[in-house]
């Protein structure tokens, strides 16, 4: 496992505001060593869970020449067909997967091909889970094409996210399973796909980036 870049600068920032608070409060308290142990031990969780959402794991990419690959880890909260707005303003099979704070938050490319279109749209902060987050809140739409399918995949930012990372540009040529950015915090990504497409996930499953096949083409 290693840790994000953009998780650098959070990282240092709350291991000093860790270091200073415990640092004044051992020096100017005289409390029980337990009640030490247990101020030490607060202190330390905020900053252990800071370290732990920037984590990248060690995870073997699943590689599926007709597989739509899951972008990112989380849970299945919608199956729908619906129509897109954006780019294809068509009828899509959209798949959602909502990131809770405790799910890797790094996304990944779902197929090989061409970066088509890239846009960010700033936005309010709903709760993820709310379908009309999809468009009101901050969001950045990334479409992927190759020779058998388009793939529109959407960030969106939470109730408590507040950046979107996102590296691609129009034109690049990107391979299934490599990294695209992230989302801070709790989040959610939209997929949207084909209703042709073969979905091989359910509503509740949870399913890990890089590893769960979402449908063939």
């Amino acid at each position: 496992m290693k840790l994000h870049k953009e998780g650098y600068l959070s990282i240092v920032i709350a291991t000093v505001i860790t270091a200073v608070v415990l640092f004044l409060y051992l020096h100017f308290t005289d409390f029980s060593f337990i009640c030490n142990l247990i101020v030490v031990i607060l202190l330390l969780i905020p900053l252990g869970l800071t370290i732990r959402f920037f984590r990248i794991p060690n995870r073997y990419a699943n590689i599926v020449g007709d597989g739509i690959i899951s972008p990112a880890d989380g849970l299945v909260i919608a199956i729908e067909e619906t129509e897109e707005h954006e780019y294809f303003h068509d009828q899509r099979i959209k798949i959602s997967i909502f990131m809770s704070i405790h799910n890797v938050h790094v996304n990944f490319y779902p197929i090989d091909g061409e970066i088509e279109y890239v846009a960010y749209h700033p936005g309010k902060y709903f709760i993820a889970h709310l379908p009309k987050s999809s468009l009101d809140n901050e969001h950045n739409t990334v479409v992927v094409k190759n020779d058998n399918v388009h793939v529109l995949f959407r960030q969106i930012a939470g109730f408590i996210a507040r950046r979107i990372v996102s590296y691609p540009q129009v034109g690049d040529k990107v391979k299934q399973c490599d990294e695209m950015g992230m989302i801070r915090f709790g989040s959610r990504v939209d997929v949207f796909l084909p209703l042709d497409a073969k979905i091989n996930v359910h509503l509740g499953e949870k399913v890990r980036a890089k590893k769960s096949v979402l449908a063939y083409v």
